[in-house]
């Protein structure tokens, strides 16, 4: 085995060397593509198949918008191919989106419904064909029911007689299904889903009615009575009509309310009563108008109404004319034989006169208008009250403060006037569409509202205030009170200071002047005076601060400046 391959390895190893180089290009490339191609093959082969959910293509781009948003809502990929053919993933998928497509009434005009059900199977005799094939349809709307996501689990039968050769001794077709609802499933009481289950029974049955079908859950309650329902459907109804009277009540309040505000204010627009009768009946109304012909339109370039209108257009017409005169003399034949005279004719017998009638018929043309609409539902009476509160003023003395009077400020009523209210009353007419001859009735009022406590607040809020006030404006009396005291006190503590140092001043003057003197005149008696060391040492500093004086006047200044200061 070696060998062979050696020998292998040598002949193309050779072959390649006897090649050229375009030879080379061309094996190198076909090498490539064979790795594509594979490539390309297994990818396809490895991804997902998806499976047609119906096997006509869809044409209509509306239609099949529609379709792939409820897939969409069910969270279900889809894929579109360029002939319109919607698949999905799986088998399982696509048999529970064809049960609510089928419910919702989403299948295409033009496909055929009972194409989902067709299932192949081999037979021998037509008996054996037509069993089989009631079981396939069994076991597919079986499937179809199981894969709704509010079923559990179903139990089909489906009776499909024999045919007869006369139609008065044909069995109809029936069919019986048993549910078992999921848990916290609604179907046993929704009654559109119901309804799903029992059009998928119709298109996957030939000749299955709806009076021949059975869904019962697993108690034994049966389903699809919808006519022992109608009770409740009409509960359900009257309670889907006053909700709608009241969503239209609340809009209607909404608006008034609003524009009402705006104009008064929050505070003084607060009650709104509105009631709106609405006849929810459906009635089918035939109207027939008598409308005039026109023979010559209005011309809209001249300035005045030009038109030829006429109230009808004679067809045809006919003018007969009798004119009779004479004796009125009518023999009767022989005598004793009855005469053939008319009796109006024998009271004319004999009488001289003259007759005269004329008859003239015409045949018109009156255009008329027939109209036939059905009304559903018709607004009727609406009632609107709605009360605005007046101003309250509070009343001020000559200086501008309020009048307070047993504790309370004193206020004063203003109410609207009457042609404000009117034209309140008209702006709520034209918001609602007031008819008088449908019995509309609006009422805007002007009634006092209960502002007992918000007067008390706001008259706690002032007292406050001003209590406020006037323990501030004594606290700053005393306080100012207090200051002048204290200056007034510095002053007096200042000027007895002052007093009191010119005094010891005064006193060392004269001491001064005591001992200046003593020694003059002990000098002038030439006798020795001797000074002890303080005064000697006082002495000194007296020159030296008179001499500095002299010296630097501004300095000693300043300095005697600060000296007062700081006193």
């Amino acid at each position: 085995m070696n060998e062979w391959l050696k020998k292998l390895f040598e002949q193309i190893s050779t072959l390649w060397k006897k090649w050229t180089v375009t030879q080379k290009a061309v094996l190198a490339g076909v090498i490539l593509a064979a790795i594509a191609g594979l490539f390309i093959l297994f990818s396809v082969s490895a991804g997902p198949s998806m499976v047609p959910l119906l096997d006509t293509p869809i044409t209509d781009e509306s239609v099949r918008d529609k379709i792939i948003l409820r897939l969409n809502e069910e969270n279900i990929k889809t894929s579109v191919s360029a002939t319109g053919i919607i698949s999905v993933a799986d088998e399982s998928t696509a048999r529970r989106m064809r049960s609510i497509l089928i419910r919702e009434d989403l299948i295409p005009q033009g496909i055929d419904p009972w194409a989902i059900f067709d299932v192949e199977r081999w037979t021998i005799t037509d008996f054996e064909r037509n069993v089989n094939k009631r079981r396939a349809i069994i076991e597919e709307v079986r499937q179809h029911i199981k894969a709704l996501d509010d079923v559990d689990d179903v139990s089909v039968v489906v009776n499909i007689p024999e045919r007869t050769l006369f139609a008065e001794d044909q069995n109809p077709v029936s069919a019986s299904v048993v549910l078992y609802p999921k848990p916290s499933s609604d179907i046993v009481t929704n009654r559109k889903k119901v309804e799903g289950i029992q059009k998928i029974l119709k298109f996957a049955v030939e000749g299955l009615k709806d009076e021949n079908i059975t869904i019962a859950d697993s108690a034994g309650n049966v389903l699809n009575d919808f006519e022992g329902m109608r009770e409740w459907d009409r509960l359900t109804r009257i309670e889907k009509e006053q909700k709608l009277i009241a969503q239209l009540e609340a809009q209607y309040r909404a608006k008034i309310l609003n524009a009402l505000q705006q104009i008064y204010g929050m505070d003084r627009v607060r009650d709104l009563n509105l009631k709106i009768d609405m006849d929810m009946s459906d009635k089918s109304v035939q109207t027939r108008d008598y409308l005039p012909t026109t023979i010559r339109p209005d011309n809209p370039e001249t300035p005045y109404d030009d038109s030829e209108v006429v109230q009808s257009i004679t067809l045809s017409s006919e003018t007969s004319t009798t004119r009779w005169q004479g004796s009125g003399f009518n023999p009767e034949g022989p005598a004793g034989v009855e005469g053939q005279t008319a009796p109006a004719y024998k009271d004319m017998s004999n009488l001289y006169g003259l007759s005269e009638q004329s008859i003239v018929k015409k045949n018109e043309l009156v255009g008329q208008r027939d109209t036939s609409e059905v009304v559903s539902p018709s607004m009727g009476r609406r009632t609107v009250s709605v009360n605005i509160d007046g101003v309250w003023v509070k009343k001020r003395d000559e200086n501008g403060h309020y009048i307070i009077k047993n504790g309370a400020i004193e206020r004063e009523y203003l109410a609207i006037p009457t042609e404000e209210l009117q034209s309140a009353a008209k702006a709520v007419q034209d918001a609602v569409g007031f008819d008088r001859g449908r019995g509309d009735s609006v009422s805007v009022l002007n009634i006092k509202f209960d502002r007992t406590d918000q007067f008390e607040k706001e008259d706690a809020a002032y007292l406050k205030k001003l209590q406020t006030q006037q323990t501030i404006l004594y606290s700053l009396v005393a306080l100012a009170v207090i200051l002048v005291a204290f200056i007034i006190y510095r002053m007096i503590t200042r000027e007895l200071e002052r007093r009191r140092r010119l005094r010891e001043e005064e006193l060392l003057r004269k001491h001064q002047m005591e001992r200046e003197k003593t020694l003059w005149e002990a000098e002038q008696a030439g006798m020795e005076v001797s000074m002890s060391v303080e005064e000697r040492k006082r002495l000194e500093l007296q020159e030296n601060a008179i001499n500095m004086a002299k010296e630097h006047p501004e300095d000693v200044a300043l300095l005697i400046r600060t000296w007062l200061m700081e006193e």
